[in-house]
């Protein structure tokens, strides 16, 4: 019998028609003989209503009490589901992160998971039942309840069936698969078959997102194979799996466009060892991410250095950038908003030269300047305007010709 972890997305499960039409897939998953572990995200759009209930309550909540009511979202749809199943004849118990016992570290919002008692899981299916386990949160050891930030659930899924050792774990979601783009912004884009670990985790991180970032990590830290797919189709979608011979014939695998990144600009720092340290160490404290960095050095014994947050950190980054830059005796800050990052993914860079210079050539031509630039060894990434990011997914699906692939 084949072990499989299956997760549905908000989107999947938004109304009770919809959660209704999941356990219709459920159910015929489970009589054609799959031992199923069934994980959900909250309904679309609840998440979003919870948090802004919160800042209604309160102009700056505790990440802990928000974590708490946020939660709750999960709550309703393992419920919902688990109606749903035994309404079709299928045994279903209903399971929140502390009744599993997926216990993660105390960062609030954005917890990791550190261990998952699985005797739980496995005694409701050996009593024939299916699991149904609330995504997205878990259990400090003292308790309280965390959440792991969006797209959690994926990572609830794919750390549920790495430990249990699952044959796979199907995420359901509203999309057909993985794209060489977001068909949204290119009609030419095409779903992949198969895609590695490493290439979904640099779409992942550059802003693709169908799959979470740890999720991903996750899944190839254990070899789980996942299979991204639709809710609502029966087709195959797309496999993430490790690394084949095959995936180096593609010189890239897909583009991504990330417009939730800000810039921070410090200028004439002085070039002096251990002060770029000072300037990033409260940053790393507060918990906020740096993606790209960039150091341009004069020949006065300065440098202007710049790096990109995540949006929703701008306004702290910013704050944190002003006092370490008097600190250092640094001069001003600058701050932008309106940029993108662009980015080219494909194993097949490892043996491949000139993906870079088609990348500029092609971007060049249309006019289009490039702030900054970060690579690693199966990406390139940029940072322009954002007037210009759609154009510039378009633009680069046509210079590599992504319009072939499958």
């Amino acid at each position: 019998m084949t072990l499989i972890v299956q997760k549905y997305g908000g989107t999947s499960v938004a109304t009770p028609e919809k959660i209704k039409a999941v356990a219709k897939r459920i159910a015929a998953s489970k009589k054609n003989g799959d031992k199923l572990i069934v994980v959900l995200s909250a309904m679309a759009g609840e998440t979003n209503r919870l948090i802004e209930l919160s800042k209604e309550a309160g102009a700056l909540p505790s990440p802990k009490h928000q974590d708490l009511l946020v939660s709750t979202g999960e709550q309703v749809s393992v419920s919902l589901m688990a109606i749903a199943l035994e309404d079709l004849g299928i045994k279903a118990e209903p399971l929140l992160a502390h009744q599993v016992s997926i216990v993660t570290d105390e960062n609030h919002g954005r917890a990791r998971i550190l261990d998952i008692d699985t005797k739980k899981l496995l005694n409701i299916i050996d009593d024939g039942k299916v699991p149904v386990v609330a995504g997205f949160q878990g259990v400090t050891k003292d308790g309280a309840i965390t959440t792991m930030g969006r797209g959690g659930s994926d990572i609830t899924a794919v750390a549920i069936a790495a430990a249990l050792k699952a044959d796979r774990c199907d995420i359901f979601t509203d999309v057909d698969g993985v794209f060489t783009a977001d068909p949204r912004i290119c009609e030419k884009s095409k779903k992949l078959n198969r895609i590695s670990y490493e290439e979904m985790l640099e779409l992942a991180d550059s802003g693709a997102k169908v799959l979470h970032t740890r999720a991903v990590e996750i899944a190839a830290k254990y070899r789980v194979p996942v299979h991204v797919r639709s809710s609502f189709k029966d087709s195959d979608g797309t496999w993430v799996v490790p690394e084949e011979e095959s995936m180096e014939d593609a010189l890239v695998s897909g583009i991504t466009c990330n417009i939730n990144e800000a810039k921070v600009a410090i200028r004439r720092v002085p070039d002096k060892i251990g002060v770029t340290a000072k300037i990033f160490e409260p940053i790393s404290k507060a918990g906020i991410n740096v993606d790209m960095i960039l150091q341009n050095v004069s020949a006065d014994g300065y440098t202007d250095l710049t790096f990109t947050v995540p949006k929703e950190d701008l306004k702290k980054a910013i704050a944190l950038a002003e006092v370490s830059a008097r600190q250092v005796e640094a001069g001003r800050v600058e701050a932008a908003g309106d940029i993108a990052k662009i980015s080219v993914v494909g194993v097949g860079m490892r043996s491949h030269a000139g993906i870079a210079h088609t990348m500029f050539d092609a971007l060049a031509k249309e006019g289009i300047a490039i702030q900054m630039i970060g690579t690693s060894e199966i990406k390139v990434s940029i940072v322009i305007d954002m007037k210009y990011a759609e154009l510039a997914v378009r633009i680069l699906h046509d210079a590599f010709h992504l319009e072939k692939s499958s």
